[in-house]
């Protein structure tokens, strides 16, 4: 999962140099498609990051509810108010349609993480901001139904190294965190690099519990449950 001030190596090609991910994405040397020209009087499309914000959110939910086999562009024209012609410029290549989301979406949601955790006061308040953005909201969470999608596809090695790239910087904000709650003596002393891999081991499982629809989380919350295990962890000798 990335973000613009902490992004990972890029596969080549797959996004530009200013963060937008565009059609040229995987294709073959080359310009990039255009839209066609609007005929007069045809309702403004928008353009922009506006246009790549709407058509990427428009396939998220998409894809999440006819898959990724079955969703067609025109499909995601169609939740996005935009033409089918406007969704091929984003998009380009439908088999590299998931990618192209996916990566998007981590780059929203690591943004807004971000902001978030630039205002939190403390490396606890980091922390329990992580372990939220990190874990799926409910079961059938779009962004995380996404990722279970990309994940049950064969990859190239382009795409295997965005995959790597987007799961190593969540485990990099994770250690960055625990680093700073070390250094202010807010943590106990743990290994960062040991507790990163203990704790991603942990909410990857319980992601896949939320999703599957565990009963034991219809009446509890995998949330605070993660949260309260890795705080125990954390927690300082002698502290309460």
């Amino acid at each position: 999962m990335s973000t613009p001030e902490s992004e990972p190596a890029r596969p080549q090609g797959l996004l530009s140099s200013d963060g937008a991910i565009g059609p040229a994405a995987y294709a073959e040397s080359g310009a990039a498609p255009r839209p066609a020209r609007a005929p007069a009087g045809r309702k403004r499309q928008p353009s922009g990051d506006e246009a790549r914000g709407r058509a990427m959110r428009a396939a998220i939910s998409a894809i999440a509810e006819k898959g990724a086999a079955a969703v067609r562009m025109s499909d995601i024209a169609a939740r996005a108010g935009m033409s089918t012609g406007h969704i091929l410029y984003h998009f380009g290549k439908k088999d590299r349609l998931l990618l192209e989301v996916l990566a998007w979406s981590e780059a929203d949601l690591g943004a807004r993480f971000q902001r978030a955790a630039d205002e939190a006061a403390s490396p606890a308040e980091k922390l329990a901001l992580f372990v939220r953005c990190y874990l799926p909201r409910h079961r059938g969470d779009e962004r995380y139904a996404l990722w279970t999608q990309v994940l049950a596809q064969h990859h190239d090695d382009a795409g295997r190294q965005l995959l790597t790239a987007l799961s190593d910087v969540w485990e990099e904000r994770l250690e960055s965190i625990v680093l700073e709650g070390l250094a202010l003596g807010e943590f106990a002393e743990v290994d960062p690099s040991e507790f990163v891999i203990r704790a991603v081991a942990m909410l990857n499982g319980l992601s896949g519990d939320v999703m599957f629809g565990r009963a034991r989380w219809q009446n509890a919350s995998a949330h605070s449950f993660a949260l309260s295990a890795l705080e125990r962890e954390l927690r300082p000798t002698g502290r309460a």
